[in-house]
């Protein structure tokens, strides 16, 4: 392959994450619903830069998942701190009756936001199109300049959504300077142990006698067949979200009242400890494919559409809508299964 066409093939790569990414996060899930598909133009430039801009981060310092989530978790800090600025608006959404205000903030929805955001925002899109171009997942896709203009196009887009959504929908609030100081230290901290302290990855490309080793350890059972593994990724997804986001007439995550509501939240992060375990142990164990992978993403993905069409879908047509795009999405990860016969190594 020419250098032309590697860099080509990044620069695709690069809009394949830059589009996907709002379409995973939000349009999957009925936000908005398709009716309203045009309101994506508001949300690609800063879920779409972002994206690229952790991945194009993580991927120049030789760091792996672990530093991919931490700076997905300041991504939505970025977003839902300083561009919506939901975490502690007293109005937006109505959020701020979800649970008890901690520290000016709304702890229910921060709780809930804050690693969807990590997942379904960037760990997930980036891992899609890792399969999708599995030649290029252990490199960057942009050059130094794409790098500034990624990220220029990232502030900007954050601009845009304090500009025009939430002066629409939550008019004259400004978050107190504490929290912007907090939010802005957050993500400085995250940035920092992402990118600083935690360790590298021990490999980036797999050597053929790695693969070879690996092939031959995917049969011993140290990780669960990619049916159950999709099954686990359904569950954990789908109860995460329904333990935190009010569905279904409630007013607190899963139908509590008063107090009672620290019950979900304590059972959504001991859910989320486990599950990080359970992926973590399974992914170096030596026996996890890419099939693992296109596994997990497409059960939390199928479960996180499934989720939508329960809790945010208003009417019939709109539930029928996002139906019929959770089965365009099954096929395309069918197709992207397909093209995944190789096990294959993720970085740690």
């Amino acid at each position: 392959m020419t250098t032309t066409d590697s860099s080509g093939r990044r620069r695709w790569a690069a809009l394949l994450l830059a589009v996907i990414t709002p379409i995973v996060a939000e349009l999957t899930l009925g936000n908005p619903p398709l009716s309203q598909i045009w309101l994506m133009l508001l949300w690609v430039p800063i879920y779409g830069a972002g994206t690229v801009l952790i991945r194009e981060l993580v991927r120049r310092r030789g760091a792996g998942w672990l530093s991919i989530l931490l700076l997905g978790i300041a991504y939505g800090i970025v977003e839902e701190g300083l561009a919506l600025q939901a975490i502690s608006s007293p109005t937006l959404y109505g959020v701020a009756g979800w649970a008890p205000r901690i520290l000016g903030l709304n702890s229910a929805y921060t709780e809930l936001n804050l690693p969807y955001h990590a997942v379904f925002s960037v760990a997930l899109p980036i891992l899609l199109v890792d399969l999708v171009f599995p030649g290029l997942r252990d490199r960057p896709y942009l050059k130094r300049t794409g790098l500034v203009v990624t990220g220029v196009v990232f502030v900007l887009g954050g601009a845009l959504l304090r500009v025009s959504v939430t002066s629409f929908i939550d008019p004259g609030y400004q978050a107190p300077i504490p929290v912007v100081a907090g939010c802005l230290a957050a993500v400085a901290l995250l940035a920092v142990l992402a990118l600083r302290v935690v360790p590298r990855a021990s490999y980036l490309v797999p050597s053929t006698s790695q693969t070879a080793r690996h092939s031959s350890a995917a049969g011993t059972g140290a990780v669960p067949g990619s049916w159950s593994v999709t099954a686990f990724g359904g569950i954990v997804a789908f109860g995460y979200l329904a333990l935190l986001f009010p569905f279904g007439g409630a007013t607190q995550p899963a139908f509590t009242r008063g107090n009672w509501v620290v019950v979900p939240m304590l059972a959504a992060a001991a859910l989320a400890v486990v599950a990080w375990w359970l992926v973590r142990r399974w992914t170096t164990s030596g026996a996890w494919t890419d099939r693992h992978s296109l596994a997990l993403a497409g059960g939390a993905l199928v479960a996180h559409t499934a989720f939508g069409v329960l809790a945010n879908a208003a009417t019939l047509t709109e539930r029928a809508e996002l139906t019929a795009l959770g089965l365009v999405m099954i096929g395309l990860l069918a197709l992207l299964g397909r093209h995944t016969p190789v096990p294959g190594l993720i970085r740690k």
